[in-house]
């Protein structure tokens, strides 16, 4: 499947006296007359579904009772999927969904169910390969016509109240969906069953084997793909492609990872992660006052964001700047503005997100509601004016200049964003730092964009890792306490230790809906594993171990991986009845790139063959992908870096003394991509037993009691060292090959 697409840009909503007279079936349509018709979504703990609550359309959440209502009905459902902070969601709902006389004629020709797509995206990928497959788009709102048994036949994504060039009207697209179901059925329920076989033969959860041995990983594949993803980059701006632009976080690791490693491609793969990750921190996709990034610019060169703030990417980018600090950075983007920008891309996320019960929440609205009224990014916008009464006039007049803000808004008529699409100099800079702490301190005191304080537990898995490792590269042990807390959440809301099961979602501490997908489970996994690497707490350990566990149990059938567990028969009848597995990347990486890479590093500390065999069977996805469509495979890139680096398995132990927590740093400050990490402390004068983590058995202190390193490959060790330079060294010499 390919990326979805963002909503259409967009094209103005008309006054109501602008828009044509309805059709007489439409204005007849009239109220539904079946008993206890009614908007069923009051009770929903979604924020998304909430939205949608008051609106006259008599919605259903997305389940058995939704379809077998229109089957009683002899009518198609109506699917709507979006998500709290999307722009284009609160557009149509406004146009179409709060409008009666539309309400009317859907309530009485269709069952309307809508989907919070970050609390069901088994049904939101399903559908949108589907959308795809119909209309050539895709995007949020996603609208989406199914048989009562789930099969979609039409579908598309945002429409507008009246007809536009190359895009009819929703009230059009209702009446000639609900003609061709009432005139057409066999020609409609046969198109729709064409499509369903048509996504069964695109499914991969056959082609991936975890019960044979894997073949043997190309590593050439890997410089090929950086020549490949060289010929879409864009150099001026950063970054790949063109407008709508995504921070192409998954791509960025894999180039960090191969930068460490010396090749013909090490320089090329360094040069394109600096330009990209120069090009969106200096831009308006990343929040110049408090640090947090939107979810993709709708210009090439970045400078016009869609403004929500999604957990998610903020997430991933915190690690991905943060491995660029540890990998050293280049004169593109120095290290020092890199770590500016973690700590303060880590400053927003626990500023913002975190909720009183340490996890973090989903987003922030793109839109903020002034004086009833949606406005989109209104609460991050400037005009030399509001600078002035902010700020010293002189200074105002400096910081407009530098930050591209001027008499003409270059995002509406409200204003522009602060960014200055370059490097600052250093008096910019000083005059940056004064002003920033103020015009913060201003901007808060407007209307703020809305918060969605669900809670999912894969997004808050990539959190951990990230903020984990930003704490142990930046020397931050505030954001390792964070990351702590935010596991100590997961374990006891969304865990269920009894059942091996976890629950994607949250609410108010309180775990509730469908169990985690592949992805929640290899994210959280993932994020656990990383931040045993840095505290050395054996308990993340073996929650992270648990949930490799499980995964494999409730994922993998008959040696066949698929990215949910039994879904539900809508989801399997539209994709021809057949498990699905998604290999690409999309706002996240994908479930399997994700599981790939939790088994790995799992396999690394537990000695186990079997799984770094499963890992292996996984990366046997990425042939194809690296050789045509690197973009959307960049966490398998990452990750089949990393398998071929070894993973270099490290293990520091001796008692608790600063030469131990100093080669524990610099084991964590090492690039080597994919390096796992084990720190063992214990009294000298007592004997040292055997550690609990497979990769500390056996290891002791030296004869004097001074702390050692083991650097190993496969459970295969050197002999041990005891110095940091001798450490940094060969650490250097494994990741050569050597």
């Amino acid at each position: 499947m390919a990326m979805a697409a963002p909503g259409p840009a967009e094209p103005g909503r008309p006054a109501e006296s602008e828009r044509p007279a309805e059709s007489g079936r439409f204005a007849e349509a009239g109220g539904p007359s079946w008993p206890g018709a009614s908007n069923a979504l009051g009770s929903e703990p979604s924020a998304y579904l909430r939205q949608h609550a008051n609106n006259p359309v008599f919605w259903r959440p997305f389940g058995d009772e939704a379809f077998a209502f229109a089957e009683e009905r002899d009518v198609p459902v109506f699917l709507s999927i979006g998500y709290a902070a999307c722009h284009w969601c609160h557009v149509m709902a406004r146009e179409s969904f709060e409008d009666q006389v539309t309400a009317d004629y859907l309530n009485a020709h269709f069952v309307p169910v809508k989907v919070d797509r970050e609390e069901r995206p088994d049904v939101d990928s399903v559908y949108m390969a589907a959308t795809q497959a119909i209309s050539g788009e895709g995007g949020w709102p996603m609208s989406v016509f199914l048989t009562p048994d789930g099969l979609a036949f039409h579908a598309g994504t945002y429409f507008p109240p009246i007809p536009l060039p190359g895009r009819p009207s929703f009230r059009n697209v209702l009446e000639a969906v609900h003609e061709a179901w009432v005139e057409r059925r066999d020609a409609v329920e046969q198109n729709a069953r064409g499509l369903a076989a048509n996504m069964a033969d695109a499914q991969l959860a056959g082609t991936v084997r975890l019960d044979e041995p894997p073949e043997m990983l190309d590593a050439s594949l890997l410089p090929e793909a950086v020549a490949l993803l060289a010929r879409s980059e864009d150099p001026d701006a950063g970054g790949f492609g063109s407008a709508p632009k995504f921070p192409p976080s998954a791509v960025l690791e894999f180039l960090i990872r191969h930068a460490a490693v010396p090749s013909d491609t090490a320089r090329a793969a360094r040069d394109m992660a600096a330009r990209a990750l120069a090009g969106m921190a200096r831009s308006a996709l990343c929040d110049q006052l408090d640090g947090g990034f939107a979810r993709y610019s709708v210009t090439a060169d970045w400078s016009v964001p869609h403004f929500e703030k999604m957990l998610y990417d903020n997430a991933q980018l915190l690690r991905v700047y943060a491995h660029w600090v540890r990998l050293g950075g280049n004169e593109v983007f120095p290290v020092a503005e890199a770590a500016s920008v973690a700590s303060r891309c880590a400053d927003w996320l626990l500023g913002s997100l975190k909720l009183p019960s340490g996890a973090l929440a989903s987003s922030l609205d793109a839109d903020t509601v002034v004086n009833g009224v949606h406005h989109e990014g209104a609460t991050y916008l400037w005009t030399p004016e509001s600078l002035v009464d902010a700020l010293d006039p002189r200074d105002a007049e400096t910081v407009a200049t530098m930050m591209r803000v001027g008499t003409h808004g270059t995002v509406s008529e409200l204003g522009s964003l602060l960014h200055p699409g370059r490097a600052l100099t250093d008096a910019e800079s000083r005059l940056w730092e004064r002003a920033r702490p103020v015009l913060l301190a201003s901007r808060t005191l407007r209307s703020q964009p809305a918060r969605d304080d669900k809670v999912v537990a894969g997004w808050n898995g990539l959190a951990v890792g990230a903020l984990a490792e930003a704490g142990a590269i930046l020397g931050r042990a505030d954001l390792v306490a964070a990351a702590e807390a935010m596991a100590e959440y997961l374990a006891e809301v969304h865990w269920d230790s009894a059942s091996q099961v976890l629950v994607r979602v949250s609410h108010d501490s309180e775990a509730r809906g469908i169990g985690g997908l592949l992805e929640d489970y290899a994210f959280c996994a993932d994020g656990l594993l990383a931040l045993y690497a840095v505290t050395g707490n054996r308990r993340w350990y073996g929650f992270a171990e648990e949930l490799v566990l499980a995964a494999c149990s409730r994922f993998v059938e008959n040696g066949r991986l698929a990215d949910s567990e039994g879904e539900p028969s809508q989801i399997f009848n539209a994709q021809g009845q057949k498990a699905a597995l998604d290999p690409f990347d999309n706002a996240t990486p994908s479930g399997a790139a994700g599981f790939a890479g939790a088994l790995l590093s799992y396999a690394a500390y537990s000695g186990s063959h079997e799984h770094r065999l499963m890992a292996g069977s996984i990366l046997g996805l990425l042939p194809p992908l690296a050789t045509r469509a690197p973009r959307v495979a960049g966490w398998l890139l990452a990750i089949a870096q990393a398998a071929v680096a070894g993973p270099v398995e490290a293990a520091v132990v001796g008692p608790d003394s600063p030469l131990l927590r100093e080669l524990h740093r610099a084991l964590l400050k090492s690039p080597s991509p994919g390096l796992v990490v084990a720190a063992k402390t214990y009294d000298a004068a007592s004997p040292a037993g055997e550690a609990e983590v497979p990769l500390l058995l056996h290891r002791s202190a030296a004869a004097d009691g001074s702390p050692l390193v083991y650097l190993c490959r496969d459970m295969v060790c050197d002999s041990p060292l005891s110095g940091v330079a001798a450490v940094q060294s060969r650490l250097e010499e494994m990741a050569s090959g050597d």
